[in-house]
């Protein structure tokens, strides 16, 4: 937790409550059914918690919002942007039944009233959304097909409706037909090795590609 509270002093009481469940109801539920890497469970809140939550220092949601988290495993990056964000609508889908299942259960746990969540292919999913999260779960271009007319065109945000993306590594080939997106470093926010080469891609929804 003094990790969280490094870098996002202004939580509630109720948030780092929220925060400090994380790992236990983690660790449960990953003897059970493994939806975190065993060596990632004792760093969870670096390489997951904290990972989700760069989003949240490129784009600060506002009340009402909707966002769409792809792919999301075992809620990340929905749940900590969740607890982070309690007025915003996370809608959490995953092609595995049984990693929503944990995520269902993990919100319950704490409380969480504004998750909603989906087994299945995102493709089927009808709804539009302000935001579309994941956790480099495909290339950008895939991921582009996969999401295309699910974002809202309405605008509310300093930054355009889009994709937010995290990524790691080199960047350059895959994003490079994409005129429009813009790449934050996660090591511009925070201090720690591991997030030297992570990355927040912000891919507006009316993007320029070169053919």
């Amino acid at each position: 937790m003094d990790l969280l509270l490094k870098y996002f002093p202004e939580l509630t009481q109720e948030q780092i409550t929220q925060f400090s469940k994380l790992q236990e109801l983690y660790k449960d539920w990953n003897v059970k059914i493994n939806v975190v890497s065993r060596k990632d469970i004792d760093e969870l809140y670096l390489r997951h918690v904290l990972h989700s939550l760069g989003i949240a220092k490129v784009v600060q949601f506002k009340p009402n919002t909707k966002v769409l988290d792809v792919g999301t495993g075992g809620g990340f990056p929905g749940i900590p942007l969740a607890i982070l964000f309690p007025e915003t609508h996370f809608h959490l889908v995953d092609s595995i039944g049984k990693k929503i299942k944990v995520v269902n259960e993990v919100a319950e746990g704490l409380g969480l009233h504004n998750i909603s969540t989906t087994h299945g292919r995102v493709e089927e999913v009808k709804a539009t959304y302000d935001f579309i999260v994941s956790r480099a779960v495909a290339q950008m271009e895939t991921f582009v097909r996969w999401t295309k007319g699910k974002i809202n065109k309405k605008q509310e945000h300093k930054i355009k409706n889009g994709i937010l993306y995290l990524k790691g590594g080199d960047l350059t080939e895959e994003l490079k037909k994409y005129t429009t997106v813009s790449i934050f470093n996660l090591s511009d926010f925070f201090d720690e090795d591991f997030f030297d080469t992570k990355k927040v891609v912000h891919l507006p929804m009316k993007f320029k590609a070169k053919n």
